[in-house]
């Protein structure tokens, strides 16, 4: 039994009600067109008896004025069958002289005067009229009329249509309509019944493949179908499973690096305080392991909240408090904060003496955070005695920053995973062992957040440059 809810049933239903909607439709128009058809012919031969008669009547009366009546009985009983109608001629005051065996239903008129009002209905030519006898009979009849001179006064010739072979042809082509329109109804309704299953198959099936990534298989695919809209679906499903298979990939990789980023400093502090507490640590090593620890917080710190930072922009809960400031002030800034560890490596600072001024339309503050993990991933890896550059160019309505330092470079490999989460270079992990791997991931995020872009380039042995680009004006 089909499920009154699904698809399928009101897909069913609907294409049944039209294909009944259209017979019934076609039915009337049929019935209208045939009726009419017969109608307006049974007309034309109610005229021609009616004529032909009259004409015939008034020839006797005046070839046999005295007994006109018998033959004239004689002639409209012959038309009478011949017409398939019952004739009756009356006087001029509506008075019946000679009639047919009328049936029951006008029977009455034979004891009946012709209102005045229905006499003068009818004309000195046949005259088609629909009457009920002055509310005699419940329904109206087809009479034809024509007023007559034979012998002096004037004569009525009324013919009343009577059930025809053409009603009988009528009512048999209905009957043969009808009996056509159920069967094709009903083979109509298996076609479409069987139309509607194959049609919401791939329905069906892409519920079942979604069930499954529910389930947590993401190998789900599905084949290509005849149905152009079907094979789209079916495309942007493979996509989309595609996707989330690489979402629940990243999604187990991000927690294990996470938990590999916590466990690290959570056992160096613990192994710590037990040695500690334990006295395996002599007090005098004390303060240095101490310090250690310290270190491990801040680190344990930082990466809680590179995290929370993240999942608010990820989560659309960050928003820029947008303003107007010079592209130098965030840099200068972080450079005064690095003042020790530029000097400790030597490091040269240029391309800052520049006459124009290079604006930002952006966030002081998170601009700010970028700059800072750009500088100090930087220093980072620059060369004892390198240079760390700067290049500013305008291009429309973006200010694009190049930030440089000379070292070893990175490769191939590596550029294309350098704004990964998590991701540590192996030279990063040994010479830095307080990052956390999210600086780059949270740069390139703070940057989209603004509508720019940023991209890395490097030459092995001689640099690495991040270019970034951020609106100079506001433009919304």
């Amino acid at each position: 039994m089909i499920d009154r809810k699904s698809l399928l049933y009101k897909y069913f239903l609907i294409c049944t009600a039209v294909i009944l909607i259209s017979f019934i439709a076609l039915g009337a128009v049929l019935l209208l067109i045939s009726s009419n058809y017969f109608n307006g012919e049974r007309e034309e031969s109610l005229k021609r008896s009616v004529n032909n008669i009259t004409n015939g009547v008034a020839s006797q009366m005046l070839a046999n004025p005295d007994n006109w009546k018998g033959v004239a009985t004689i002639r409209i009983n012959e038309y009478s069958k011949n017409a398939g109608a019952d004739l009756m001629i009356f006087s001029g005051d509506g008075e019946v002289l000679i009639n047919t065996s009328l049936p029951e239903e006008i029977e009455f008129l034979k004891n009946t005067q012709l209102s005045t009002d229905l006499i003068g209905q009818y004309g000195n030519t046949p005259t088609p009229v629909y009457t009920d006898f002055d509310g005699q009979i419940e329904k109206e009849l087809l009479t034809v009329g024509m007023k007559f001179v034979g012998n002096g006064p004037e004569y009525l010739l009324i013919a009343v249509a009577s059930e025809t072979p053409e009603n009988n042809y009528t009512r048999d082509v209905m009957e043969i309509f009808v009996l056509s329109a159920v069967i094709v109804l009903v083979i109509s309704m298996a076609i479409i019944y069987l139309s509607s299953i194959k049609i919401t198959a791939p329905i069906h099936e892409m519920s079942d493949a979604a069930k499954k990534i529910g389930r947590g298989d993401f190998s789900v695919q599905l084949p290509e179908y005849s149905v152009s809209e079907f094979n789209d679906l079916a495309a942007a499903f493979n996509e989309m499973a595609a996707s989330i298979k690489s979402y629940d990939t990243m999604r187990n990789s991000f927690i294990a690096n996470v938990s590999h980023e916590l466990r690290t400093p959570m056992t160096s502090i613990g192994g710590f305080v037990d040695g500690m507490l334990d006295k395996t640590i002599p007090p005098e090593e004390q303060d240095h392991y101490l310090k250690i620890i310290s270190s491990e917080v801040h680190r344990l710190t930082r990466l809680v909240r590179s995290m929370l930072n993240l999942a608010k922009i990820e989560a659309g809960e960050l928003k820029p408090n947008f303003s107007q400031f010079s592209v130098l002030d965030p840099i200068v800034d972080t450079l005064v904060t690095f003042e020790k560890r530029l000097e400790a490596k030597h490091i040269e600072v240029r391309g800052l003496d520049t006459d124009k001024r290079y604006n930002l339309w952006a966030d002081e503050d998170l601009i700010h955070q970028v700059v800072y993990n750009l500088l100090e991933n930087a220093i980072k890896f620059v060369d004892d005695g390198g240079y760390i550059s700067f290049k500013f160019e305008e291009v429309g309505y973006l200010t694009v920053i190049y930030i440089r330092n000379s070292g070893e470079g990175l490769s191939q490999d590596e550029l294309s995973l350098v704004f990964d989460r998590f991701y540590k270079t192996d030279k990063s992990r040994g010479m830095d062992a307080m990052g956390v791997g999210l600086g780059l991931n949270i740069v390139k995020s703070i940057i989209r957040l603004h509508g720019g872009k940023i991209q890395v380039r490097s030459v092995v042995n001689e640099y690495t440059e991040f270019m970034f680009s951020l609106p100079n004006k506001d433009i919304s």
